[in-house]
């Protein structure tokens, strides 16, 4: 096969062909999308139906897989994560946020598949860490490398949503044991790149325990303000039979709920990562 790869914008995103990913990728195709997703952070393929089975072994090319604690799954494939929204279930991703940081070891990675589609609207959104720590004064980037933050499930499960049945809160209550608050560093270094991006969250941080609940505050709201400016995203419109395959390390994402009462389903498959870590 032979990869064929169109960037979006300088900071994130880049369309991939050339390639059919449900049939099982070899090590050359495997190692060329490795390279592609550290220097463009977010790839995506169109036209590429895919069974959670085939997902799923997809995904472990790349890795150890993660079962999500909460959400659902696809039947008979744990390793599946079910986003089945509508108005019976309203969308909670409708923020910037980076996938599972509540744990010791977040997500390197993650695959999402496009199952049903509603007539308009339910695009994502990605911004890149990276591009959004670089555009920082100099100033900026020495005050927040250093300093670490805590994140939270709690922020983005809480309990009135996914604690809403006796099977639901026997399930929340054992996530929340579980998975208590971790620090991981405001400014993190990529494993592989060596390059430093932010991973603090809208999701899943809750402050930053070097400074004061109204510094934090503060900061935060500014970090977050300026990850979503236009100058480090991307916004993929879907078209059934979309793959999305991004590094969760260092970027963020925003599914838009604009489609409500309408229904959307996705299909993610996350790929275990490492601890993180800043390196001056």
């Amino acid at each position: 096969m032979s990869l064929q790869i169109q960037p979006f914008s300088p900071a994130i995103g880049a369309r991939v062909s050339g390639v059919r990913l449900a049939g099982g990728i070899d090590d050359a195709t495997r190692d060329a999308l490795m390279a592609a997703l550290l220097e463009h952070h977010v790839l995506f393929f169109e036209d590429q139906p895919i069974t959670p089975p085939e997902q799923r072994d997809l995904a472990r090319r790349f890795g150890e897989l993660i079962t999500h604690p909460i959400y659902p799954h696809a039947p008979g494939v744990p390793e599946i994560v079910v986003l089945d929204t509508s108005d019976d279930n309203p969308p909670d991703n409708d923020n910037w946020h980076t996938d599972v940081t509540f744990l010791a070891e977040p997500a390197m990675g993650a695959i999402l598949s496009a199952q049903h589609l509603p007539p308009r609207g339910g695009d994502t959104l990605w911004a890149s860490g990276i591009a959004a720590f670089e555009a920082l004064s100099k100033p900026w980037q020495r005050m927040l490398c250093g300093l670490h933050a805590e994140h939270d499930i709690l922020r983005s499960f809480p309990a009135w949503r996914f604690a809403r049945t006796p099977e639901e809160k026997v399930r929340w209550e054992q996530a929340r044991i579980d998975h208590p608050p971790r620090l991981h560093p405001v400014i993190r270094t990529h494993p592989v790149s060596g390059r430093q991006g932010l991973f603090v969250n809208e999701g899943f941080t809750a402050r930053i325990v070097e400074l004061t609940p109204t510094e934090s505050d503060a900061v935060l709201r500014q970090l977050y303000a300026h990850i979503a400016k236009p100058e480090f995203t991307v916004r993929w419109r879907w078209k059934l039979g979309d793959i999305a395959f991004w590094d969760n390390r260092l970027t963020q994402h925003y599914a838009t709920a604009d489609y409500v009462p309408s229904r959307r389903v996705m299909h993610r498959a996350t790929i275990k990562g490492d601890a993180p870590f800043y390196r001056a």
